[in-house]
């Protein structure tokens, strides 16, 4: 039996769904359940009926799913795919950071460990980041991680003057302005759009700067034809997908490749994927107290979203 012919027998048999990142490899987005970012995935997460969810994924995104469904088996292909950012703010260190500074609410980026969750006041993605942080008064003192480069992004665009964590996406911040101006005179008719994890210096030569979801949804509506684009190499399967006739052009890593790649996202595979949902394993395994202190600023985030119009 083939590999998805399997994997579909077995979602069914026990009422599994497969949630997926727009950075998995294309066959695993081709087969996923519901394919989408930070923020589709946590509503995702939030709302499903399934028994078992199999995240194909890095390991923060399988722990927020676990969070919002305790009594559910949430199982990840590959439990050693983790996340540079997330790494960024070990739990002793934020903590000690926060105790620093104690009239400060706390905004964390859903790219942190559960642990920093059990921290924050709520939490963002990228895709609502800005409408969260202006749910606070202008004069709120706040603090904002791990991601100082998305910290810094909306400290701009708002006028706030936030505290933030040095931390930063590996995949992301790698990223050179030298290459984006080397792909901009090559492809002088192509627009730039960035995600908002990228450097300050890159984020100013964008002509649009979004979420992966919104950079998808850009790219699709938007009539040029021809797009560099400054994030994770996955994103381009479905942007292909949805725009055939247009072109995209990814900002490579490095001078070697003319991709970029997040190692951990590519972690996972279609055999992995199988295995999980044979085996049941490797599975989520979070603290009840964790997980009760964790889910109240995601909670927080999916309501504030909601209520803005953000989801539905």
């Amino acid at each position: 039996m083939q590999i998805t012919d399997r994997i579909n027998q077995l979602r069914k048999e026990k009422n599994a769904i497969i949630l997926a990142h727009y950075y998995q490899v294309p066959e695993i987005q081709d087969i996923a359940d519901y394919v989408g970012d930070s923020l589709g995935l946590a509503q995702q997460a939030a709302q499903t009926k399934a028994d078992m969810i199999v995240f194909a994924g890095v390991h923060f995104m399988a722990e927020t799913a676990k969070i919002l469904n305790p009594d559910k088996l949430v199982v990840l292909p590959d439990m050693e795919a983790g996340c540079s950012l997330a790494a960024s703010a070990p739990e002793a260190d934020f903590r000690a950071f926060v105790e620093q500074h104690p009239d400060h609410k706390v905004i964390s980026y859903i790219n942190c460990t559960a642990a920093v969750k059990t921290m924050s006041d709520v939490i963002c993605t990228s895709g609502n980041a800005v409408q969260i942080v202006e749910s606070f008064p202008k004069d709120a003192k706040l603090i904002f991680a791990p991601d100082k480069n998305l910290g810094a992004y909306i400290n701009n665009i708002t006028g706030r003057d936030m505290l933030l964590w040095d931390g930063t996406c590996e995949v992301h911040d790698i990223l050179t302005t030298e290459a984006v101006i080397k792909l901009k005179t090559e492809y002088p008719d192509a627009k730039l759009i960035a995600h908002p994890e990228c450097k300050a210096a890159v984020l100013q030569l964008a002509d649009f700067v979004g979420s992966t979801t919104a950079l998808l949804n850009f790219s699709k509506k938007d009539t040029t034809q021809q797009y560099i684009v400054a994030t994770e190499s996955g994103i381009l399967h479905k942007m292909q997908q949805q725009s055939p006739e247009k072109e995209f052009i990814i900002v490579p890593a490095d001078e070697t490749c003319n991709c970029n790649d997040c190692p951990y996202m590519k972690m996972n595979t279609m055999e992995k994927l199988l295995s999980a949902l044979e085996n049941e394993t490797p599975a989520i395994e979070l603290p009840d107290d964790v997980i009760i202190k964790a889910r109240k600023p995601i909670e927080r985030m999916l309501e504030i979203s909601a209520k803005m119009g953000l989801i539905k």
